[in-house]
């Protein structure tokens, strides 16, 4: 049952006649009387009497009910999608971790909720290996995170949005001069779980000045390390943009050698819906935005 039909049917009982519903849908007269006459062949009754003035049979009656419904959802769908293209509606479903190299991510969501106001946004927190694999069972839309640059999944879309850089912290009580990460390698460290990001970083600086890092001190919140090794428990490498907030006071030592930080990108996938689509967009610009703020005034 094709829906032309039921389109010419239902102008034909508004209109009340072949004539003015053919001139409704902007087709030819003997178009719509053929559409009439495949529907009620397919339907195997009559659904309309042609004498003057056109009107319902039995069956005609009881069928119209059901096609006004239909066609109006139908309609509504249509304009539910149209909006939905348009990014007038929708919701972004975030998944952040807590290292974002300064990125400001709450104010981004701020400003994209007033460019879509329809557009409802939700924010989560993890650590990246969880949250990717959150994006990949289609549980979040979006994966703001250190992502190394290597990383790939089919299906998904990398958009790097900040730099970042790994510095040594040690605690203030025990400040000296350090020059490199030998100098400290016979230390005491607090890192992440042995399958985090941070501690593969940290076995690979180790790794260069051929020593094995002595973490005696795990935690799964990036946040507490800095509060660990302002307790004395021990040093600890850290991004820069987690020394550069308001916390506990550390002795930051920028060192030579370290291996490279990953840079903070968003994930999502390569086909997303366009309010997805365009919360990417919207970081992307952010990014923009803070590398020309922070630019040099030309002379």
């Amino acid at each position: 049952m094709e829906l032309r039909y039921l389109r010419s049917f239902e102008a034909i009982v508004r209109c009340g006649g072949f004539t003015r519903a053919a001139t409704d849908l902007h087709l030819a007269q003997p178009v719509v009387s053929a559409h009439i006459k495949r529907l009620e062949l397919e339907l195997g009754v009559t659904l309309l009497h042609r004498a003057r003035p056109v009107s319902l049979s039995a069956a005609g009656e009881s069928f119209l009910p059901y096609v006004r419904r239909a066609l109006a959802s139908l309609d509504e769908g249509e304009r539910a999608v149209r909006a939905f293209r348009s990014v007038s509606v929708g919701h972004v479903r975030v998944a952040a971790t807590s290292l974002l190299g300064g990125f400001d991510l709450v104010s981004t969501i701020g400003r994209f909720r007033l460019r879509y106001p329809g557009v409802t946004v939700s924010l989560r927190t993890g650590l990246i290996a969880d949250l990717l694999e959150e994006l990949h069972r289609g549980r979040v839309d979006v994966v703001v995170g250190p992502v190394v640059e290597h990383w790939e999944q089919e299906g998904t879309r990398r958009t790097e949005i900040a730099d970042e850089r790994l510095v040594l912290i040690s605690p203030l009580s025990t400040a000296r001069r350090v020059r490199s990460l030998a100098d400290v390698a016979d230390e005491p460290f607090v890192c992440l779980s042995s399958d985090s990001g941070l501690r593969r970083l940290l076995n690979t600086a180790f790794s260069a000045v051929d020593a094995v890092p002595r973490v005696e001190f795990e935690t799964h919140s990036p946040a507490s390390i800095r509060e660990m090794v302002a307790a004395g428990l021990g040093c600890a490498l850290i991004a820069q943009s987690a020394v550069e907030k308001e916390g506990p006071d550390v002795q930051v030592y920028d060192i030579p050698g370290l291996p490279p930080h990953p840079p903070i990108a968003a994930i999502s996938a390569s086909d997303a819906a366009p309010p997805i689509a365009r919360f990417v967009d919207e970081l992307t610009a952010a990014r923009s935005a803070s590398r020309t703020a922070g630019a040099p005034a030309s002379a």
